[in-house]
């Protein structure tokens, strides 16, 4: 993909190595996954702590087979916000500045921020569990909890907390930190563990408390910024029913200076009297307020996203003008026009809550597509084109059918279908001109993998 100077790198040619089958051989494990799943298994060992111990309250449960092919679909969706808001005319009376001035160059009136006993934590585990009953699932049918997150409540992470908190016995968590760009890299990591790993349902979070991090004297960062979480759940299925289409993800650290809140160090209270030990000079370390070079960035986005875009859809096969939304991280309302212009997306196709709550970071994504959905705008079936980018720098898109349908193709029409001997005994689905006569199935074994194979005599 073309890039500027200094912003980003060319795509690394490891990225992309999914598509390493050829078509003419087709991926039909799903259709073949029935017949061999007891052949070519592969199982994770499970078992439990029975004492009252850390790490009893985890117990782990078989998992499907490790099939490479196994599809992913978004079935449910949540988000949370904080009680708080804070309007521009608020920000007003703190720094110099005006409501006027700040939705004119951003597009936002409102944010909301954490305030009393709220936690981010609290707000996450409340996103889950509405994502959670949207899929009509229960907290103990959760395999896997990420959380994608640069600001969690612990030091160490709050993916462990969220699956304590919620009561996902059955699931073990691990936390994301990507910044704005967090909740698409969650989505695909949920992703591979599925194909790859036998994960059934996965909970995939992005929550940012950005508002501690943000310097309220600074006009230029401080009316951007806001608190919520946002979730989904993905769930895994056969590959006939896949709902993620394509993705492209990327990163180039030379941009680090345009965006960060970096770690800051500062000398601590030092004993006179050493007793003799080495002298050495303990630092106390915390992190400056967040940093922003708001020109660069908006560069930075205005060139690379689309390009992502472009890129996950010609994976996916699909132009676009086939997408029924545009859902970007909330950032800037320019920066979403700027997108939408360059891809040629119709402003009536994107998504955008960005008045409402600012740049909410790795929530921002999975909050305005549940608000979307709940407003009955995303419908079931429908093709979305999801981009995040942030600090880092990183950036990436996905090509997501939400709440995907079974989709009639060559192996759901056989697995539909009976065969008697070599021959169909009922006429295809589809309407043709010219009767198949007869199919001759071979399967073949590839690095480890079944495949099948279908010729056809008209």
């Amino acid at each position: 993909m073309a890039t500027a100077s200094g912003l980003a790198s060319p795509p690394s040619s490891c990225i992309r190595r999914r598509n390493l089958i050829s078509c003419r051989v087709s991926a039909s494990v799903a259709f073949f996954a029935k017949r061999s799943a007891r052949r070519s298994a592969m199982w994770c060992c499970y078992g439990g702590v029975e004492d009252d111990v850390l790490g009893s309250t985890s117990s782990s449960k078989p998992r499907l087979p490790r099939l490479v092919g196994m599809g992913s679909k978004l079935i449910g969706c949540g988000s949370a916000v904080p009680k708080l808001v804070v309007s521009n005319d608020d920000l007003a009376q703190i720094v110099d500045t005006s409501d006027e001035w700040i939705s004119v160059r951003t597009g936002i009136r409102n944010r909301r921020v954490l305030a009393g006993d709220e936690t981010l934590s609290g707000l996450a585990v409340m996103a889950a569990r509405e994502a959670l009953q949207m899929a009509e699932l229960g907290a103990h049918d959760v395999d896997l909890v990420i959380l994608c997150t640069s600001t969690p409540d612990d030091l160490f992470g709050g993916g462990g907390k969220i699956q304590r908190d919620l009561g996902c016995r059955n699931a073990w968590a691990f936390d994301i930190t990507a910044a704005c760009s967090g909740f698409i890299v969650g989505l695909i990591t949920a992703t591979r563990f599925m194909k790859g790993g036998g994960y059934k349902n996965i909970l995939v979070l992005g929550a940012d408390a950005l508002s501690r991090y943000v310097d309220w004297t600074d006009r230029g960062t401080c009316i951007l910024f806001g608190d919520a979480a946002g979730a989904v759940l993905v769930q895994a299925c056969s590959a006939d029913e896949d709902g993620l289409l394509g993705f492209d993800l990327h990163s180039d650290g030379s941009g680090q200076r345009h965006l960060n809140a970096m770690a800051v160090e500062s000398e601590a209270d030092v004993l006179s009297n050493m007793n003799g030990a080495p002298v050495f000079l303990p630092r106390k370390t915390s992190y400056a307020c967040l940093q922003m070079n708001g020109k660069e960035v908006f560069r930075f986005a205005a060139r690379c996203v689309p390009q992502s875009i472009e890129t996950a859809l010609e994976e996916a096969g699909l132009a676009c003008s086939s997408i029924d939304w545009l859902l970007l991280h909330q950032a800037n309302q320019r920066i979403i026009d700027a997108v939408a212009s360059r891809l040629q997306v119709p402003s009536e196709k994107v998504i955008s809550n960005l008045a409402n709550y600012g740049n909410t970071s790795a929530a921002s994504i999975p909050l305005a597509l549940d608000e979307a959905v709940r407003a009955g705008k995303v419908k079931a079936g429908d093709l979305i084109a999801a981009s995040g980018f942030g600090a880092g720098l990183t950036w990436g898109s996905a090509i997501v059918r939400f709440r995907s349908r079974r989709r009639e193709s060559l192996f759901s029409f056989i697995q539909a279908s009976k065969i008697s001997g070599s021959k169909f005994a009922q006429p295809p689905l589809w309407e043709r001109s010219v009767p198949i006569q007869q199919v001759y199935i071979r399967t073949c074994l590839i690095r480890g993998i079944f495949f099948t194979q279908y010729k056809f005599q008209l």
